[in-house]
C-alpha cells in the first residue's frame, strides 16, 4: 500500500478507544504512513499527557489538542473548523473519528472530494436506547451523520449488529476488526507481595458496574467470606462508590487506587474481575488473558467473542449474587483458575493479534480509498 496521510480524532484520551488510536497509530507509522492525532485537551490527564508526549515525535502530520466539549453544542464549531483545518493543512487521505465525538467531527469537518472518512463508534452513541430524549437525540444524530461517511469500522460483530438495529445500515464500506494486542502484552506478571483477591481496573462510571462488584463483595463478607479487592481507575462514580463501600462496612477489605498501566494494575490482585453492564470489545479483558491472569468477565457486548467456545464462563451482568458466586468459585478452586486464563491465552494469541487489527484497518482504507472519486 502506497503510503498516506491519516488523521485520528477523538475527543477523550482515556481507556480503551484511547489505547486503540495510539496502537493503530504506531502501527501505521511502523508501516510507513503519515499520521496525526486530534484530541480534547480538558480530559486524559497526566498519563496521557506522557503517552500523547512520548507518540508527538512520531507523528508527521502533528499532535492538536483543542476543546472538544462532553456534550453537544456550540462549542463543537470551533474542534469542527480546526478538524476542517487540519485536514487541509496536511493533505489527509483519510480522517479517522473514533467515538461519537470524534466520528462527528471527522463527518462534519469540510474536506476535499477524495479524502475517505472512517468512523469506529467504540460503543459511545451504541450505548444509549431510544427510551430516553438524550439517547433519541443521539440516535438521530447518528442517522443524520451516517451517509456523510464512506468506511465504518467495528471492532466486534456485536456493535455492528448494535448500530444496525439502533442506527440502520450504512451505505459505505463496513468492515469488522477485532481489536489486538502485541507479543509483550503475553509476558508474565508479577503479583505483588499485598496483592488482594481480586482486582478492577478502568473507569469508575455505571456502564462499568464497579457497583455490582463492591455488592457481591459485601455478599461475600455477609456470608462469612472475607474477600478484599483493589479498585484501580477514576471517574464520575468515584465517590459514590466509596460512600457504597462505607455503607456496607467493608472499607478495610477494598483500596482504591488512581489510574495507573494495565499490567501493573494486574498485579495488585490475584483474579481480574469486569462487572461490566455493557462493553464493545474492552482492551482489558484482552490484555488480562494475554497476561495469564484469572478473568472473571460478564457477558456483556463482544466480550463472549473473546471468549469463544470458553463463554460458558461467563456471569450475567447486574447480578451481584451471580457475580459473588463466579469469585468464590475461583478463589476456591485456584488451580482451575488458572487453567481457564490459560486456555483463554491461547485463544487470544491466536485470534486478537495487534498486527492483524493494523493491517485490518489499512486495508479497509485501502478498499475505501480506490472507491473514492478522484481529485
Amino acid at each position: 500500500m502506497r503510503a498516506i496521510n491519516i488523521l485520528h480524532v477523538l475527543r477523550s484520551p482515556v481507556g480503551g478507544l484511547f489505547r486503540h488510536v495510539v496502537d493503530l497509530a504506531r502501527g501505521q507509522i511502523a508501516r510507513g504512513h503519515r499520521v496525526g492525532i486530534i484530541a480534547d485537551s480538558r480530559t486524559g490527564g497526566e498519563r496521557a499527557d506522557e503517552m500523547l508526549a512520548g507518540l508527538a515525535p512520531q507523528l508527521a502530520l502533528g499532535l492538536s489538542r483543542v476543546r472538544m466539549p462532553r456534550q453537544a453544542g456550540f462549542g463543537d464549531i470551533f474542534a469542527i473548523r480546526h478538524t476542517a483545518q487540519r485536514i487541509a493543512e496536511t493533505a489527509a487521505n483519510v480522517i479517522h473519528g473514533h467515538g461519537a465525538k470524534g466520528g462527528a467531527y471527522a463527518r462534519l469537518a469540510a474536506r476535499p472530494s477524495g479524502v475517505v472518512r472512517a468512523y469506529t463508534p467504540h460503543g459511545g452513541s451504541l450505548h444509549f436506547g431510544s427510551d430516553t430524549l438524550l439517547g433519541r437525540f443521539y440516535l438521530t444524530l447518528e442517522r443524520f451523520l451516517m451517509p456523510r461517511g464512506e468506511l465504518f469500522l467495528f471492532e466486534s460483530a456485536y456493535s455492528a449488529e448494535v448500530f444496525r438495529s439502533k442506527i440502520g445500515s450504512p451505505a459505505g464500506i463496513v468492515r469488522m476488526v477485532h481489536n489486538g494486542v502485541g507479543k509483550a502484552e503475553f509476558e508474565p506478571v508479577t503479583v505483588a507481595g499485598d496483592a488482594t483477591d481480586i482486582v478492577f481496573m478502568g473507569e469508575l462510571r455505571e456502564l462499568k458496574g464497579i457497583d455490582v462488584l463492591i455488592e457481591a463483595i459485601g455478599l461475600l463478607h455477609r456470608d462469612g467470606r472475607a474477600v478484599t479487592a483493589t479498585l484501580v481507575g477514576d471517574g464520575p462514580l468515584a465517590a459514590a462508590l466509596r460512600e457504597q463501600v462505607a455503607r456496607l462496612g467493608i472499607f478495610n477489605a477494598v483500596r482504591f487506587r488512581q489510574a495507573m498501566p494495565a499490567r501493573m494494575a494486574f498485579g495488585l490482585g490475584r483474579i481480574m474481575v469486569v462487572p461490566s453492564r455493557a462493553e464493545s470489545l474492552p482492551y482489558v479483558v484482552l490484555e488480562a488473558a494475554a497476561a495469564g491472569r484469572p478473568l472473571i468477565a460478564t457477558r456483556v457486548g463482544g466480550i463472549a467473542e473473546i471468549y469463544g467456545p470458553l463463554s460458558d464462563a461467563l456471569v450475567p451482568a447486574a447480578s451481584p449474587q451471580a457475580l459473588a458466586q463466579a469469585i468464590a468459585r475461583a478463589l476456591g478452586d485456584p488451580t482451575a483458575a488458572d487453567e481457564a486464563a490459560q486456555k483463554l491465552r491461547a485463544r487470544v494469541a491466536e485470534a486478537f493479534s495487534l498486527d492483524a487489527m493494523v493491517e485490518g484497518v489499512l486495508s479497509a482504507y485501502q478498499r475505501a480509498l480506490a472507491l473514492a472519486p478522484k481529485t
